[in-house]
């Protein structure tokens, strides 16, 4: 994709991210994020990533959301683990997408710093202010802009992804981890989990499962610290002979303490058979 000559040079890569941001947010239905305006932050409903970090009272408004959000759609009442987890998760999911959903559109890996991504408590959804760093491969058209990190190689770009992915989460994770009540290896195996269902998810909105995979699989062909496991696909063949992708999660999401009978089909709890039965019909 090329960088718009009009623009100004000093807003060329954040007016590159936003149209990478808004095509994510096309494709993927389930991504609730609109775009920001630099310098609007402040009058944004909601809390900063930032505020997360560096506010108690942020962090436990942050949980109680999630909690009432989970009364509300399932009927009870959840430990207070149990919502710090799936806001976690939420959280985690979505960050994931958006840096590692530019990487699969555009092989640039953008940095959100904490206080560029606001959430609305009341509707858990994101708005994120596009800024002006980013990563991208010589010969890119926005390796030449201000703030770009010229890269030679695909795998160091995917690198710069799996950096960018864990600078971002390392404050939130050490914030959250004593109500999660979770060790380091759990909370990192909920971000690397998350960062690779967010490609497999966008591949599939975009008919392109096939193309995720390898891509995810790429970004995390085993432990790299500090994330703790790889993206580990695997295949399941049914009666019919028809294969099923799947996987195994390294970091609980805990919807299993939601709704015991339905643990996510990738959760560690849902044996091969059960999976089947839910990816046959």
């Amino acid at each position: 994709m090329s960088v718009a000559l009009k623009t100004p040079p000093d807003r060329a890569v954040s007016h590159a991210l936003a149209d990478a941001y808004r095509r994510l947010s096309d494709a993927c239905e389930a991504l609730a994020v609109r775009i920001g305006e630099p310098g609007d932050g402040g009058a944004q409903a909601g809390v900063s990533a930032a505020e997360l970090t560096s506010d108690p009272s942020a962090l436990d408004a942050f949980v109680d959301a999630e909690a009432a959000r989970i009364e509300d759609r399932y009927g009870i009442v959840p430990r207070r683990h149990v919502a710090a987890s799936r806001a976690l998760h939420d959280y985690a999911w979505s960050v994931g997408l958006l840096m590692g959903g530019v990487w699969y559109l555009d092989r640039r890996v953008p940095r959100i710093r904490p206080e560029d991504l606001r959430l609305d408590l009341a509707s858990g959804s994101f708005v994120i202010t596009p800024g002006s760093e980013l990563a991208c491969l010589a010969g890119d058209p926005a390796a030449a802009l201000p703030g770009v990190l010229t890269l030679p190689q695909e795998e160091q770009l995917r690198a710069a992804l799996r950096m960018a992915v864990a600078d971002h989460m390392r404050p939130l994770l050490a914030a959250i981890g004593p109500t999660v009540r979770r060790g380091a290896r759990t909370l990192w195996g909920m971000v690397s989990d998350d960062l690779v269902s967010g490609i497999w998810y966008l591949g599939r909105m975009l008919g392109q499962e096939g193309d995720a995979l390898r891509a995810a699989t790429e970004v995390l062909p085993a432990p790299v610290p500090p994330y703790p496991s790889g993206a580990d696909f695997r295949q399941l063949v049914g009666d019919d002979g028809r294969r099923h992708v799947t996987r195994t999660r390294a970091g609980c999401c805990m919807f299993y303490a939601i709704r015991p009978a339905e643990a996510c089909v990738t959760c560690p709890r849902t044996g091969d058979a059960e999976r089947l039965r839910r990816l046959e019909s």
